[in-house]
């Protein structure tokens, strides 16, 4: 499975923050935003990367994350021209996935929960079709909401509605089957001229083929596009990649130690340098 970071659009909710830089490159916390749907694909054990953004902005991933060697991830960079909806990665990205399934995760979403890792790994699994992630919200018309039978399958799909009739809004997280590279290119824009991702899970919904996973309230799902919701993010401190990277055994210890030493004046490196001194009962090796 391939995985892809939609990274682009022109933040303008957070102007003027964002007036000289792409959203997905500010701070939460002390590591850029685009770290924290990263490590969700690494979560999943996908290693193979593609990163679309703006033409001004993609020098700066390239910058940041390089070849992805030094998480033992392979990055690819795309350019998206315009912002043109959702389901548009799938055509920039067509090459890049080729033959194989897919992963989409908007760069401006977080997620944390226990467990994220065995709901994560069930999607991937899955041999065909499509999967979201589905999170209870007090206003789901700002979202794509589903509506669930009482068995938990998927009735209906319906775009930011005006009168939600589910709490249920799907997160910017989507596991797709090769099958989703003819569907987003058959997509026509919607009424705003974009090619909406709810189109597409229409799609996978019709040919009963798309499941659903519900996030608990044990999880959190955050979309970073307001300032307001930029500060509550910053609390939540999680999303080593170099941590992931050791203990999914993409980086051996020699490469923890030398990325703890690159940031060794900042806690984020000391926390990198102490994992490596520990076992794996979480042990200090002296």
């Amino acid at each position: 499975m391939k995985g892809i970071v939609l990274a682009g659009g022109t933040g303008t909710r957070l102007h003027p923050a964002t007036l000289s830089i792409n959203k997905q490159l500010l701070p939460v916390y002390d590591k850029p935003m685009i770290y924290y749907p990263v490590s969700v694909l690494m979560l999943a054990g996908i290693r193979e990367i593609l990163i679309i953004s703006s033409p001004e902005h993609l020098d700066n991933y390239q910058r940041l994350f390089g070849t992805g060697e030094q998480f033992g991830l392979s990055f690819s960079y795309a350019i998206q021209p315009r912002p043109e909806g959702l389901a548009q990665a799938f055509l920039i990205g067509r090459e890049f996935v080729g033959a194989d399934s897919v992963a989409l995760v908007l760069g401006d979403n977080l997620f944390f929960g226990s467990g994220m890792s065995e709901m994560l790994r069930k999607a991937r699994a899955r041999a065909s079709g499509a999967t979201v992630f589905a999170y209870h919200v007090d206003d789901p018309s700002a979202y794509g909401v589903v509506t669930l039978g009482p068995d938990g399958r998927p009735l209906r799909l319906v775009e930011k509605p005006v009168t939600p009739e589910s709490p249920w809004a799907v997160t910017g997280l989507y596991f797709y089957d090769n099958q989703v590279l003819d569907i987003a290119a058959a997509v026509t824009p919607s009424a705003r001229g974009e090619l909406e991702i709810t189109s597409v899970n229409e799609a996978y919904l019709e040919r009963g083929q798309l499941h659903v996973e519900r996030m608990s309230r044990g999880y959190a799902w955050l979309d970073t596009g307001t300032h307001d919701s930029l500060l509550e993010a910053a609390e939540f401190v999680v999303a080593c990649l170099e941590e992931i990277a050791y203990l999914q055994g993409f980086i051996g210890k020699e490469q923890l130690i030398a990325r703890g030493k690159l940031f060794a004046k900042t806690a984020y490196g000391q926390n990198l340098l102490k994992l490596a001194q520990e076992d794996q009962t979480g042990r200090l090796v002296r």
